[in-house]
């Protein structure tokens, strides 16, 4: 992997594949740049791809204070090795933090979501302790819990769910990375869409979820597209927060070389 430092001294690894218009792909909570594996393939022959592992993750650094200002600045050095300006495709709290770097200044050329994590009239908001008490878990190295707390308490999912996901392949992932999931609490805020604030972002802006994904993920989507300005509203093919890839990837090529 490749190396920027960003504003702060921290190190940012990145990966940069393809050729054509370049995007910067951001991911979501747990993950790091490999959750883009399949995704790279569907556009690098349209684009130019730059995967990096957002701060705390894999092989970028961190630093002992987290703020929200310095994801979006690693997110800034990232599109400046792009070459300056980039479009940008984020996924879940990876969309929280785009839509918060946007309206910043970031040098966003053009703008995807998926499924941000916001809350609608309708549907109930997490715990106003969940930050804390995530952090509380990870001062005592309670890992697991950490993630089965955030899966339930943030995500909503039930205990059966939860459950299933403990035995599957990237289970140990979630725990590594457990650490970052109050950054992300953090990213989200109250999980109000920022309507003022998005009502002065003119980029043009496509905002996406999955036809199987849960209703308070698909009003999240429609209400951060009807915040907008300049927005397209697509439901792909898909199942719970994840758009069937091959689609996925040709909707993000044709808008990202429109």
């Amino acid at each position: 992997m490749q190396k920027v430092v960003s504003r702060d001294g921290t190190t940012i690894a990145y990966e940069k594949a393809g050729d054509g218009p370049p995007i910067v792909l951001l991911n979501g909570s747990f993950r790091d740049h490999t959750i883009f594996d399949a995704l790279v393939p569907e556009l690098t022959p349209h684009c130019t791809t730059y995967v990096y592992d957002r701060r705390g993750r894999g092989e970028s650094g961190d630093s002992p204070a987290y703020e929200v200002a310095r994801e979006i600045e690693a997110l800034q050095a990232v599109i400046e090795a792009a070459g300056g300006s980039a479009a940008v495709f984020a996924g879940p709290s990876g969309a929280n933090l785009a839509i918060e770097a946007a309206p910043a200044g970031a040098p966003i050329t053009k703008l995807a979501l998926h499924e941000p994590f916001y809350r609608v009239d309708g549907f109930p908001k997490p715990p106003w302790n969940v930050a804390k008490t995530l952090r509380v878990l990870m001062e005592q190295d309670r890992r697991q819990e950490a993630v089965e707390y955030f899966l339930g308490s943030f995500l909503g999912l039930t205990p059966d769910t939860v459950a299933q996901w403990r035995k599957g392949p990237l289970w140990a992932v979630n725990e590594a990375n457990a650490h970052t999931l109050a950054y992300d609490v953090k990213i989200c805020g109250d999980c109000t869409v920022p309507a003022d604030r998005l009502a002065g972002y003119r980029t043009e802006t496509l905002v996406l979820n999955s036809s199987g994904t849960s209703e308070w993920l698909r009003a999240a989507a429609q209400a951060t597209a009807a915040a907008l300005p300049n927005p397209r509203c697509l439901e792909l093919p898909g199942s719970w927060h994840r758009i069937d890839m091959d689609v996925l990837g040709r909707t993000l090529a044709g808008f990202a070389t429109a």
